[in-house]
């Protein structure tokens, strides 16, 4: 009976330390531009990343999808991100996740024009960050953050923001041992 119930506090226990934990990322599929050449994502490199930090955690997870789709063409959509940079849009989101039961809170975004999309602005805007942890990452093809930190940091000033980690869009699927050794160096 003892061992049971120490299993049960255990499982409980675990289950709590998780859900103050959450991993939120904007990520996009369709074309994308790699050293390569461009490619056609059917799921893009930030979910890659944000799925196996999830896995690493135990973290709930959410994705921040836009009301009004991108461009899958690589071209029009880097035109379309560009404009938003430029006009400081606020791109409506489908949903959003009340963040206020969580302590700390992976953020993740494909770099775009040297910072992250728009769409990550109107959720850092819709929340309370005071006191939050932030672990940020994002997924790029050779300008790392580019600002997206420091704009991270002036977006959210209540925030204590980590270092975060920067991978290369198209090396993703091979970056497992990059994503543990982040995660563990987390905790």
């Amino acid at each position: 009976m003892k061992r049971i119930l120490l299993t049960a506090i255990l499982a409980l226990a675990a289950l709590s330390a998780s859900a103050q934990t959450l991993v939120v990322y904007y990520s996009r599929t369709g074309q994308n531009y790699t050293s390569d050449g461009i490619v056609d994502l059917k799921v893009g490199n930030t979910q890659v990343v944000a799925e196996k930090i999830q896995k690493l955690t135990g973290a709930d997870i959410f994705r921040l999808e836009t009301v009004k789709e991108y461009s899958a063409d690589y071209m029009t959509c880097t035109q379309e991100a560009k404009d938003e940079l430029n006009a400081k849009a606020r791109p409506a989101l489908k949903a959003d996740i009340d963040i206020s039961q969580y302590d700390t809170i992976y953020l993740g975004w494909p770099c775009w024009w040297g910072t992250y999309p728009m769409c990550v602005a109107t959720f850092l805007e819709a929340h309370d960050w005071s006191g939050k942890t932030v672990i940020p990452f994002t997924t790029h093809e050779g300008s790392g953050f580019g600002s997206g930190l420091s704009d991270l940091r002036k977006a959210i000033p209540s925030a204590f923001v980590k270092k975060g980690l920067s991978i290369q869009g198209s090396k993703v699927k091979s970056a497992q041992a990059q994503i543990e050794k982040f995660v563990k160096d987390q905790q």
